[in-house]
């Protein structure tokens, strides 16, 4: 519920801070006097885009204050969880800023919000229904649309919509991989040839197999070289050798033991260099008297290194990156070949068009039965209105062809209509004037408020130009539906006629002022000031007793309320 509207240099407005009341609030006003402000203000706060304009001349910034009880609407506070933000009281408090620059900001319960989070929000707290309502119904979809949310079926519509798109993403799918897979089977055979071509590479260690080359190419100079440190370690001549000097050392070391520790931990150290030694030559002896290896190896590994090098000119890399670049083939050629075939994808899309069938079908046989008892509540709110013979009807065509099915079903859904007797009803946009137009946006508009869940915090609901195309009883009707729907919603209504007027529960007057700069005010009217707007509104510009006793009488109508 709206509990209050302030407003700071907006428009023609100084500065005026406006409380509502629950039910039916209703806006009147000279044309030209601004009653539109308010509905531009909500707008904003409900997260419309800005208009510098809309600061007041000479103003930096125009500031705007949207107050709301959300006392057990859970539909908020999950709102308030989901974004993760704090509802410490039930209530909440929009501002919207707007600079002269063009720019604004937005808060809610004073920190900022982004314009994405402020429309979601303000979705679930304000409905405004644009004086232009009625060239919605000239739109197929809009009538489908309707139809849905009265039959409370939307949830249904929507999973049929969301089958659709994914049936067409497949096709899509489908028609790019067409086109794509001369491309792809050129690179799986690329990719194929260029692994097998690196096979031999991928089964060992190329730098394992650099190694061994190196080392077999050079083994019989390093069979001498080990013949050579073999010699100088220990040997059979007269030659001096390490091991004849190094036990000579530890045969002096140990005879001086006795006279010095150090003699006796320099023998220590000797006798293990002694056995060191030993194993080194036991080493270079097998090595010095090794079998040459055979040739066929040298061969093999001859190959594996011509074959690195070539593959290393070839892509640009050390044959040893080689190994990680081939990982990256294969998984490419994987995923290449993992996609779906057209095989498996005609049988997904085949898969995806049943589905959608199958909820459409399901949708239109709700839509179908629904239909008669909407079309019976249509004509029950219209014929008050000045139009006693009016008729209404679903008619539902299936479409000629598959190709034209689309995310609203395949029936094509056309609301028919006729005001006269004996006149074949048809299509809306072909025989309603536009005050039928108008008195049929209002009773689809009030129907759809009316329908929703009982139990569901409802937003305020927002009339513009409610009265167009309306006048004298047909009005006091309109009244009498609006005051009617406020007994459990609150809304709010623009209307230039004094029978709709006369039923609110609060009355705003709208009045300009010429000052040094032109403003506009607005006042909640007591019962005698709203007994001169009545007459005024009824009887021009000169109100007399006369236009003041019908003002009286159409208070008087107004049915006792118990509020």
């Amino acid at each position: 519920m709206l509990l209050s509207l302030t407003l700071y240099q907006f428009a023609l407005i100084d500065q005026h801070e406006l409380s509502f009341a629950e039910g039916f609030n209703v806006i009147t006003g000279e044309t030209g006097a601004g009653k539109s402000l308010l509905l531009d203000a909500l707008s904003l706060c409900a997260g419309e885009r800005a208009d510098s304009a809309m600061v007041r001349h000479g103003s930096d910034h125009a500031d705007i204050y949207a107050q709301f009880d959300v006392t057990d609407n859970i539909v908020v506070q999950d709102w308030f969880a989901e974004h993760e933000r704090d509802l410490e009281e039930p209530e909440v408090l929009i501002r919207r800023q707007l600079s002269s620059s063009g720019r604004s900001k937005a808060w809610l319960n004073g920190t900022p919000v982004s314009l994405a989070e402020l429309k979601s929000l303000g979705s679930l707290l304000v409905n405004i229904h644009s004086q232009h309502a009625q060239q919605a119904l000239l739109k197929p979809q809009f009538v489908v649309q309707w139809l849905d949310e009265m039959a409370q079926i939307t949830s249904l519509a929507t999973q049929t919509a969301s089958h659709y798109q994914q049936y067409q993403q497949l096709r899509r799918q489908a028609d790019e991989m067409a086109s794509r897979e001369a491309q792809r089977q050129d690179r799986i055979e690329l990719l194929q040839s260029q692994l097998a071509d690196i096979a031999p590479l991928l089964e060992v260690d190329y730098h394992d197999i650099e190694a061994e080359h190196q080392e077999l190419s050079n083994i019989e100079a390093l069979m001498q070289e080990a013949s050579h440190s073999l010699h100088l370690l220990d040997n059979d001549t007269d030659e001096p050798d390490v091991m004849s000097l190094l036990g000579q050392a530890i045969k002096l070391c140990d005879q001086q033991v006795s006279v010095s520790q150090t003699f006796g931990q320099a023998s220590e150290q000797l006798h293990l260099a002694q056995q060191q030694i030993t194993e080194a030559t036991a080493l270079l002896s097998d090595y010095a008297e090794q079998q040459l290896p055979d040739p066929q190896r040298l061969q093999e590994l001859d190959s594996l290194i011509s074959l690195g090098h070539r593959l290393s000119r070839k892509h640009s890399l050390p044959a040893g990156d080689l190994i990680v670049e081939a990982q990256a083939w294969q998984q490419q050629l994987e995923q290449l070949q993992n996609q779906p075939s057209s095989d498996v994808l005609a049988a997904q899309i085949e898969q995806a068009w049943q589905d959608y069938l199958q909820l459409a079908n399901e949708l239109n046989d709700k839509r179908m039965q629904a239909a008669p008892i909407i079309s019976e509540q249509l004509i029950a709110q219209l014929q008050p209105l000045a139009l006693p013979n009016a008729r209404c009807e679903f008619v539902f065509t299936k479409k000629s062809d598959l190709s034209l099915y689309n995310a609203q079903g395949c029936f094509d859904i056309d609301l028919l209509f006729s005001a006269n007797v004996g006149m074949p009803m048809q299509p809306l946009h072909k025989i309603a004037s536009g005050g039928e137009l108008s008195r049929m946006a209002l009773v689809m508009q009030v129907l759809q408020a009316t329908n929703a869940d009982n139990n569901a915090a409802k937003p305020l609901l927002v009339f513009d130009e409610v009265d167009v195309g309306i006048s004298g009883g047909t009005a006091q009707v309109v009244g009498e539906l609006l005051r009617t729907l406020g007994h459990t919603q609150q809304l709010l209504a623009i209307t230039h006629q004094a029978q709709v007027a006369a039923q609110a529960h609060q009355h705003i007057l709208v009045q300009k002022y010429h000052h040094e700069q032109t403003q506009s005010e607005l006042v909640i009217l007591t019962q005698d000031d709203q007994i001169d707007e009545l007459a005024r509104m009824s009887g021009g510009v000169t109100i007399t007793e006369v236009t003041r006793d019908h003002a009286r009488s159409l208070l008087t109508a107004v049915k006792t309320d118990t509020r």
